[in-house]
């Protein structure tokens, strides 16, 4: 019988402060060390592009934070965005955690199962209020609401159009803006 060792937060803190994974992309999902998924010129190219369209809109009210861990239970990814409450000066001892997370983003091609089904549970079962996957093979944003357990009780997939996130319902986004349509 096959064992695998579940990595703590503490651990993992520990083994990235002993400098061991230092040259890797790495990230802990579920206890587990998971190798990241090179990115591509259109992955990069969105993800550039859509920080910037959120840092223009959410200035002065909201941190954007480009591929920057987040502490949650018993994970620590690193989302491609994540919008995250003010000030930033909060996050000089910790990463955010949940209670600090407005929405999070994932620029998805190659890894998009992933985004849809694994990681969509550790942020509903965290109680992330808000999660965003761009798939940009389909060139549409599946946007996943409401948190209950281990999923999302809303999933609504869009092409075109105007999006709200629910942390700033007077915040009107463009969703070509995120396909770069």
């Amino acid at each position: 019988m096959v064992s695998l060792f579940k990595w703590s937060i503490a651990d993992w803190h520990e083994l990235i402060e002993s400098g061991v994974l230092a040259e890797r992309r790495v990230e802990l999902l579920e206890g587990e060390i998971i190798e990241m998924s090179p990115e591509g010129a259109m992955h990069s190219s969105t993800n550039y592009a859509v920080a910037e369209y959120l840092r223009d809109l959410l200035r002065d009210r909201a941190i954007i934070r480009e591929a920057h861990p987040i502490t949650l239970d018993n994970s620590e990814p690193e989302p491609d965005i994540a919008i995250v409450k003010s000030p930033y000066t909060e996050y000089f001892t910790r990463h955010p955690y949940p209670q600090d997370i407005y929405w999070l983003v994932e620029i998805s091609s190659r890894t998009l199962k992933s985004d849809l089904e694994k990681k969509s549970i550790i942020y509903a079962r965290n109680g992330i209020f808000e999660y965003w996957v761009i798939d940009l093979v389909n060139k549409q944003l599946v946007i996943h609401t409401q948190p209950v357990n281990n999923a999302y009780s809303q999933i609504q997939t869009l092409t075109a159009g105007i999006i709200t996130p629910q942390a700033f319902p007077d915040l009107a986004i463009a969703l070509e803006r995120l396909l770069l349509i």
